[in-house]
């Protein structure tokens, strides 16, 4: 892989800009879409965290779409020939909110490109690093990373995965179905058929169902935590460790920690989906 490698890191420092309207619609649909059950937010207000995933859309034609529903490879993000794509994490920090109704710009630029093979196969691993800005201040930092991994094999089986803790203080379950996934694949304007499309992600990709977004997941930690402590969120980081379908119900849980709070997902076997650690404003 080592060729390949190479010519994947052409890409690095490759940068991207892009603009949009921090549209007040949008994030109220975002609501609905979580059951939030606050009033209906208001032009001015401050964008919730990670909510900032609701915009700056990739917008590719049609004719430009892969196999997997993403625009095909090789534009913003390298030619990785791997077939399987998902988010393996981010760490973001919030300097300053995002006022909604005002337009808003994104710097992007890819950081890292990385190859490793072990147990689970080959894996790439890209770093794009975002900076989002509104009404002349930088509102959002970002790393998020990607992962590629090769096509499943047959009988493949997930490796045993750590429990979570016990008896947490904060804690929901949520039973995911193919309405809230394709709800917020369209708010996202994720096409990504992993998300939807039940033959392609069983039968082309392997898994058991559909994935519920990681995204998604991470907001529904940072939503999980903000709540229960009452606080506003200054930065937060995750790490995806399992994939969540919608066969079953999952987790989000939560704990204080110093100045912050350790959240995760568990997955419905007990198992460590996602973890996270959110910084609170001081």
């Amino acid at each position: 892989m080592t060729e390949a490698l190479e010519r994947w890191r052409a890409w690095l420092g490759r940068r991207e800009e892009t603009g949009d309207l921090l549209d007040l619609n949008r994030a109220r649909a975002m609501q609905a879409t979580l059951d939030v059950e606050d009033p209906p937010l208001r032009a001015g207000d401050p964008l919730p965290p990670l909510w900032h995933w609701l915009y700056f859309w990739s917008v590719a034609p049609a004719a430009a779409i892969g196999p997997d529903g993403h625009a095909a490879r090789g534009g913003f993000l390298p030619a990785i020939e791997l077939p399987r794509r998902m988010w393996a994490g981010s760490r973001v920090r919030f300097p300053a909110p995002l006022p909604l109704g005002a337009e808003a710009r994104r710097e992007s630029e890819i950081t890292a490109v990385d190859f490793k093979e072990g147990r689970s196969g080959q894996l790439a691993f890209v770093t794009v690093r975002h900076r989002i800005s509104a009404a002349g201040a930088l509102a959002v930092e970002e790393e998020h990373d990607i992962v590629y991994r090769a096509a499943a094999q047959p009988g493949e089986t997930p490796r045993p995965g750590s429990p979570a803790p016990a008896d947490p203080p904060w804690r929901r379950e949520l039973r995911p179905d193919p309405v809230l996934l394709f709800r917020y694949s369209a708010l996202t304007f994720n096409g990504h058929r992993i998300h939807y499309d039940q033959p392609y992600v069983t039968g082309v990709e392997g898994y058991p169902g559909l994935i519920v977004h990681g995204p998604l997941l991470a907001t529904l930690m940072v939503e999980l935590a903000r709540r229960a402590a009452g606080r506003s969120v200054a930065s937060f980081a995750f790490r995806a460790l399992r994939p969540i379908f919608d066969t079953a119900p999952f987790t989000v849980a939560g704990t204080p920690e110093g100045e912050g709070a350790k959240v995760w997902v568990a997955d419905p076997e007990g198992f460590l989906a996602m973890d996270g650690k959110v910084g609170f404003v001081g």
